[in-house]
């Protein structure tokens, strides 16, 4: 019994140390199938979700929402702690008749192993032998790390956060809320400004490399929620993604070498974003083609030069747009994000 006790306890102390390293500290994305961060990710939002939605209020859903994502981090911070404190328990259970007095029943060999993994040692129970205490080092040991961690985790959370967000709430003068590629476009030409729509472009082919690296590595980044109305990352991306679309696509324009290399990058983001959820993408436009020949007169009216052939244009816009278009919209679904022009469920909507 003792070895069997011993061996889930390191199983346990394994399991949950392999996540914290998975999580925390590898800086590419892992699997998370069956890691304590992915379990409490996925079932989490998948009981949050309905619970939100059910707010006629659209405020107060908002609000419950962006709540997930700071309390699974929260949460998983105690996860881990309880699960580690489980494993020690377990493994000085094991070795009870090692500790002076011996540890009576498993519930104080649960109380040794959390003020031991706290480092708070009130003494009442010392390990006198060698096992014992190589036990009581390990765990004070861990017990630190994973608060060290944890900060180091939490800054780099919100560090990312913060780099993301000013780009998508600065997007709002030019692309309005919710964001619209058309809308963007036409700002630009209210202002005779190709070279900041250029200056633009080439600022999210930077955030898209910036927030490709960070929340793929950091997953729950993904879950975290505008401050601001109406306003998301992924809306965001689709308005500017669109917005370089119909640059290469419908107007003839001095932009389109930034224009391009956005939106190789923009649908690398993604792509990469829907394969990690685990979404396929068959590839369809997502517009239709009453609402292409509308944007291009909104766009005629704006001022640009268009393609003269409309018919041209609608194929070559098909084409670019199916490259992107069904990953942005089941990100948008999924994760609940304000409908926006184009992009997320364009059904009737209570937001």
């Amino acid at each position: 019994m003792p070895v069997i006790e011993a061996l889930v306890g390191l199983g346990l102390i394994g399991w949950v140390l392999n996540d914290v390293f998975n999580t925390v500290i590898l800086p590419r994305p892992s699997p998370a199938r069956y890691r304590p961060a992915g379990l409490l990710t996925r079932w989490g939002w998948r009981i949050w979700r309905p619970y939100a939605d059910r707010s006629k209020d659209p405020g107060r859903r908002e609000a419950r929402l962006g709540l997930f994502a700071p309390a699974t981090v929260m949460l998983l911070l105690g996860v881990w702690i309880l699960l580690l404190v489980t494993g020690f328990g377990l493994l000085m259970h094991a070795l009870a008749g090692a500790f002076g007095p011996a540890l009576p029943d498993f519930g104080t060999a649960v109380y040794v192993a959390a003020v031991s993994l706290l480092t708070i040692g009130y003494g009442d129970f010392v390990p006198v032998e060698g096992a014992s205490r190589l036990v009581a080092v390990a765990a004070g040991a861990v017990g630190l790390g994973i608060v060290a961690l944890t900060i180091t985790y939490l800054f780099s959370l919100y560090g990312n956060f913060q780099r993301r967000e000013l780009l998508v709430v600065t997007l709002d003068a030019r692309a309005g809320a919710p964001p619209s590629g058309v809308v963007l476009l036409e700002t630009c030409a209210r202002y005779h400004s190709a070279d900041e729509l250029r200056r633009l472009f080439t600022d999210w082919e930077r955030w898209s490399a910036e927030v490709l690296e960070s929340h793929l590595a950091y997953p729950i980044l993904l879950f975290f929620r505008s401050t601001h109305d109406h306003e998301s990352w992924v809306s965001a991306i689709g308005a500017v993604l669109d917005a370089s679309t119909l640059v290469l696509t419908t107007i003839e324009s001095e932009t389109t070498g930034a224009a391009w290399v956005m939106h190789d990058i923009g649908v690398h983001l993604v792509d990469d974003v829907a394969r990690f959820f685990r979404y396929s993408t068959p590839g369809t436009v997502g517009v239709e083609r009453t609402e292409f020949d509308e944007a291009r007169v909104r766009l005629a009216t704006a001022g640009y030069v268009l393609l003269p052939d409309a018919d041209a244009s609608w194929n070559a816009f098909v084409k670019r747009r199916s490259s992107y278009a069904d990953g942005l919209n089941v990100l948008a679904r999924f994760l609940a994000v304000p409908p926006a022009q184009w992009i997320g469920d364009r059904s009737e909507i209570r937001h």
